[in-house]
């Protein structure tokens, strides 16, 4: 399974914050994650956290200033800074960011990172007034301009007792936002792949509508496993209740009629289209603009079919060349190869992944699925029983095959 975490070394910065305390849960997630932390703490951030504290959970020393004039200082800030593949300084304080923007070396931290040549990531804290200050929204933006990726801060309750933009936010967001940085650069790199999800809705009235059984989990695990292979990744969401991957442009969308617009908008120009989405197949003719009232007794509804988007897209990309690879799904209950066989061949894909939602183990609303995949060219492979995301990165790594091979 892809993970850009694996083996990267990241020199994680804390400073004085009392939300330093998050930094040693983010030490920790990163760690978990196979990453290589070194953490490097100010003088400030010694005052709420120990560098103890840090090395209980990384396996590694963690540095502070001390480490700067021990008799090896003239070496260490650039060993540091140089075997990083990620700065990531989160906490990060006013005086840290004035430090940085204005080149300032009076610290460990700070001549590391200008040893270093990695992407700097930083997750501001501190009181609102303090953030919403002109130098400090100054110097954020002279990080910014330097390619620096700023993440937060969150708008809540704050240390000093004042609500405002200023706290840090939370580590599993602040990973997700690494995560994509550290991925840029994977065999997906340049590529843009738009990615469908989630069941779309078609209204009844104004509180009802018919929708389908589909969690949109899928779909989203493809989006994080095409981000964690470079692609730069368009996704199309049908309503959800899950957490959108930090890089993805997200496009909400209700119906079929607004994924149908969106798809044919975003798939102009892109490398990959994978249609992950259950898109309604019918929809009222008439959606009622008044709550329909029982005591009216039982409506009859008439239906009307929704566009066949894959098809659409199947003759854009023969009258275009874009999508340059179209990718669909086939959820069946019943002839599952011969339906999906069908529809590749209708559809004009280049492969289909199929799989039996009568399944309980598989499919919609659970975590795993165990999928078929169709090629064009007539060849066929089983995945055993995995969690949706290793289905993910088995569909973008053949993905990546199909484009390589186009």
């Amino acid at each position: 399974m892809s993970n850009p975490f694996s083996g990267k070394t990241i020199l994680l910065g804390v400073t004085g914050s009392i939300a330093a305390y998050k930094a040693a849960d983010l030490a920790s997630k990163l760690t978990q994650q196979g990453a290589l932390v070194d953490a490097v703490l100010t003088k400030s951030a010694e005052h709420f956290i120990t560098p103890l504290t840090f090395q209980s959970v990384t396996s590694r020393k963690a540095y502070t200033d001390d480490n700067l004039w021990d008799g090896l200082g003239h070496v260490t800030h650039i060993g540091l800074g140089r075997a990083a593949d990620l700065v990531l300084i989160a906490p990060i304080s006013a005086t840290t960011i004035a430090r940085l923007a204005n080149g300032f070396g009076d610290n460990l931290l700070s001549v590391a990172v200008l040893a270093s040549h990695a992407p700097l990531v930083i997750a501001p804290a501190m009181d609102a007034g303090m953030y919403a200050h002109p130098a400090t929204q100054a110097n954020v933006e002279v990080l910014r301009k330097r390619g620096a990726y700023i993440i937060g801060p969150a708008e809540g309750h704050l240390a000093s007792g004042l609500v405002g933009p200023g706290r840090m936010v939370e580590p599993l967001e602040i990973m997700s936002h690494a995560r994509y940085v550290l991925s840029r650069g994977g065999p997906l790199a340049g590529k843009t792949v738009v990615i469908t999800a989630g069941g779309t809705q078609e209204d009844i009235d104004p509180v009802r509508f018919i929708t389908n059984r589909s969690s949109g989990k899928q779909g989203y695990a493809l989006a994080q496993a095409a981000l964690d292979s470079g692609a730069n990744v368009t996704l199309i969401s049908a309503p959800t209740h899950l957490t959108v991957p930090a890089g993805v442009k997200l496009i909400n969308v209700r119906s079929a009629a607004e994924m149908q617009a969106a798809v044919q908008s975003e798939t102009i120009a892109a490398d990959a289209l994978i249609m992950s989405a259950a898109v309604a197949d019918f929809r009222p003719i008439h959606a009622a603009t008044d709550k329909i009232k029982k005591e009216k007794g039982i409506p009859q509804l008439t239906l009307e079919a929704t566009a066949d988007i894959l098809k659409e897209i199947g003759g854009q990309k023969a009258r275009t060349g874009f999508p340059r690879v179209t990718v669909g799904f086939a959820a069946e209950s019943s002839d599952l190869i011969a339906h999906a066989q069908e529809k590749l061949s209708a559809k004009h894909l280049d492969m289909i992944v199929a799989n039996d939602i009568s399944a309980h183990d598989a499919g919609f609303d659970v975590d795993t699925n165990r999928v078929v995949y169709l090629y064009a060219d007539g060849r066929s492979e089983e995945s055993s029983l995995l969690p949706k995301a290793e289905i993910a990165d088995q569909i973008i790594q053949r993905l990546s095959s199909l484009l390589t091979a186009e």
